[in-house]
Formats: C-alpha cells, structure tokens, sequence
C-alpha cells in the first residue's frame, strides 16, 4: 500500500493524536539498543486493546509489517522494523489496572516502566522479582518478549516465571485470553511459547504478573578479589553447598574502574574482580547463613569483604551495579553487549577466553557477569565510526558467541535474538530444530507480517 495512503487510513482507526509519520519521527523510531538501523513507514501509539487489533487487522487486511515495541532498549536488534511497515509503539498503554494484593497478583498493561511497578508496590510491602538493570526504563511488554532476566533471576526466575496471563492480540486482529491469575491452567501453555517470542507470534496488551511478599531480612555483600578465577570459584562453591543467594553479580577491573569513575561508589579500582553476593529471607538464620557465605569467599582468596550496614550502602553497591553499563558507556563511543550463558564451573575458563578475543581483535572488553547462572556480559568497546575497527567488533561477538556454545552453553541469556544473533541459532540448533520453531510461528503469523526477520534464520541459511 502507499505510504500516504496507508497513514490516512491509520489515522481514521485510531485519531491523529495517535499517528506519527515525520521525518524526525521516523528518525527516532529507526533504532534499539543495539547497533542496527531501520526506519518504519508509520508509527501508532495507541492507547487501548481495540485500538491495537483494529491497526492490526488493517495490517494484517492489507499485507503490512507490524511491529510492537516499548521503550527501545533491546540490545539485539528486536525492536528495529528492519523490513519498514508499521511500529506500534506501546509506552501510552502504561496503566496498572489492577493490585490484587491478597491474592498476590497485578494487572498491568504492557507500557508500565518495570521500576514503577515496583516501587509502587514496595509502598505495599511486595515486589516484583525481575530485575533487568534497565528497570528504570523498560516496559513489561518488552520484558516478557524478551524473557528479560537480572540480578535476582538466580533465585527468583524469569521474567515468563512471573506472567500467570495475558492478553494478546494475534496475526489477524484477534484479541484472545492465554492464562489466568490461577496457577494451573488446562490447554497448551501458550504463555510458554509467548515468552521471549520477541513479538514475532503475537502483540501483548494485557500482563497478570505474580508478586511476592518483601523479604523480612537482606544481607548485601562486595566481596573483592585479585583474581577473577577467584571470584568464580568462590560462586561454584557457593552453588556446591546447596545455598541459592538472591543474586551473584560480578565485575571486572575495567568496568570496576568505569563505574567508580562515573559514580564514586567505593569500589576498589585496584581489584581484579568484585563479587556481590545478596542473601534475602527470614531472619531467623541469616547471620548464620552469612558467616557461612563469608567463609567460603575467605577459602578463595578473597581479599577484602564489605557488608553493607544499612539500606544506603546496599543502595550504593546496588548503583554501582545497575549503573554499569552507563558507565562502561563513557570509555568509548559505542559499545556491543555479547550476551552468553555457560556452566557456572566454566565461568573462569569462559572469561580467559573473552580477554584473548579481545586481544587478538585488538579491542578493549569489559566483563559484567550474573555470575551465580553462568551469564556473561562482555562489551566490547569500539568507535562506529572507524568501519574497520566495526568488523574486528563483529567477529568478536560472533568468536565470543562460538566459545559459548563450545563451552556447553548457549548464545543468549536474556537479550534475545533478534537480527545480531541470527546467524548465531546455528551454533545450538539444527536445521530441523528450526524448522519446528517456524512451524509455530507459521501456526501464529502465517502471513509473516508480525516482527518478520528476527529471531529464526532462514532453515536452508541455517543448514
């Protein structure tokens, strides 16, 4: 359909306060989180369920690529309308319509911002577990596209851990019902293939999101070491004497340096490696469990611990932590996050590995890690500009891609596929692997209108 055309008719479906369609506009709805470029034909912003299957169905009537987003912090590319069409952008459908405190629940819409919910719920005395470090600006939609992780998803899980149900709107225009704020569901766990679908099988407007009581005690530690062998041996150990901490967040020395140079937080700029080690419970026993902890880091070197006395030290290593890639984000222009999971037990093999790279592409890295699951985040730093400096960046990626799978594990923990990671899916999956996956999606979008060229390869590529 032609452009003008198609943005009248969008405009009578949902009003011109909702339709974006200027140069500048296009502009800003072009790009993610990650290094890919690509402009829409047409931007919506709606703001209701009706509106969004009308847009919908007139896409999917007419033959036009849609594609949902949030906030635009994906770090793979998802969010890039790489084959133009319509961006529905769904930040105006931010409200939570919902707090059924007595049963544990929330409803929300898809463009809540992560950390709103949560401090709103705080107020109550419950949380929403995940935790992406991009909290402060990422929706709830994006999160369950992307089945985002965090900190806390070592002992608490995934983002898809916590959606009891939705709402979506299908391929057609169909809105539908998936789950329920009960626990156990009859039927095929749709919810299931939904989670980090990457918006490729359906658009969510509606989320039922479990929450959980705060705990009655936290104990926040930074453990500091001059090896990061050190460092991970201690979190194998941890595992190995069956305790599960709220989280296990390392760093090293660059992004160490990074971060206290931006934030002042107190971090050693000296240390090899840190160690954040939280523990969340009751508190009976939580000393006793602390010391225990302490005791494993000191029979691995560690060199200096510090536990947090009060609310603003941990808000302080906690700053640290979540500010790290912002500040990694001042060493150089541009930055590529890789991220790769592997057993935890090859953790330190894994990021000897990660400093080779790095050095044989000539090119700086620094490591930020959810360690506790085995989760890298190697960025690696480089200036978009110089185009020869941008291919050593991208043969990196894809080495440090390859180590992962060699290592047993896997190319992505949290960030998706998106387009960066395509020509990855090989590494992990067969041809005939693939061509189940797109039957599903086939079962869902079998016009291919829904976020088309992300996440599953072309099966013959692939091959």
């Amino acid at each position: 359909m032609e452009k003008d055309r198609m943005i009248s008719e969008l405009v009578l479906l949902v009003g011109s306060e909702n339709v974006l369609s200027s140069a500048m506009h296009f502009k800003l709805y072009e790009y993610d989180a990650s290094l890919i470029r690509s402009q829409p034909d047409c931007i919506v912003l709606p703001t209701s369920t009706e509106q969004v299957s009308k847009v919908v169905k007139f896409a999917h009537d007419n033959k036009i690529y849609v594609i949902a987003r949030g906030a635009g912090t994906n770090l793979s590319g998802g969010s890039v309308p790489i084959r133009g069409g319509i961006a529905i952008v769904m930040t105006r459908m931010n409200q939570i319509l919902e707090m059924d405190i007595e049963n544990q629940r929330v409803i929300v819409q898809p463009g809540v911002v992560t950390l709103d919910l949560k401090n709103l719920l705080a107020k109550h005395g419950y949380l929403y577990q995940p935790d992406p470090a991009s909290e402060k600006v990422t929706t709830i939609g994006g999160n369950f596209g992307e089945n985002a992780g965090g900190p806390h998803c070592l002992k608490y899980g995934v983002t898809s851990n916590h959606v009891l149900g939705a709402e979506v709107v299908l391929s057609d225009g169909q809105v539908v019902q998936m789950g329920s704020k009960a626990l156990d569901n009859p039927g095929y766990d749709l919810l299931g293939v939904l989670g980090a679908s990457e918006g490729t099988l359906a658009i969510v407007t509606k989320a039922i999101l479990r929450i959980m009581p705060k705990a009655e005690a936290v104990k926040t530690m930074l453990c500091i070491y001059n090896s990061i062998e050190d460092g991970g041996n201690t979190v194998t150990a941890i595992i190995g004497e069956g305790i599960i901490p709220a989280t296990l967040e390392m760093m090293d020395n660059l992004t160490i340096k990074a971060v206290e140079e931006a934030y002042h937080v107190g971090f050693p700029t000296d240390a090899a490696a840190i160690l954040i080690i939280e523990l969340d419970g009751l508190k009976d026993g939580m000393e006793r469990l602390t010391e225990r902890i302490l005791a494993i880091c000191r029979e691995h070197n560690v060199r200096e611990i510090r536990v947090a006395k009060d609310q603003a030290e941990r808000d302080m290593i906690w700053a640290g932590r979540k500010g790290a890639f912002g500040a990694v984000g001042r060493l150089r222009p541009n930055y590529l996050v890789n991220d790769g999971t592997v057993p935890r037990t090859r953790l330190p093999e894994t990021l000897a590995k990660v400093v080779e790279i790095g050095k044989k592409y000539k090119l700086p890295i620094a490591n930020v890690f959810h360690a506790g699951d085995g989760n890298l985040h190697p960025l690696i730093l480089f200036d978009e500009r110089d185009k020869d400096e941008l291919e050593r960046v991208h043969a990196a990626a894809t080495e440090i891609m390859k180590l992962c799978a060699e290592m047993g594990g896997t190319i992505s923990g949290e960030h998706g596929i998106g387009l960066e990671k395509l020509h990855g899916m090989s590494l992990i999956f067969s041809p005939k692997d693939i061509a189940a996956m797109k039957k599903v999606k086939e079962a869902f979008d079998p016009l291919n209108l829904l976020n088309p060229g992300k996440l599953l390869p072309e099966t013959e590529k692939a091959a």
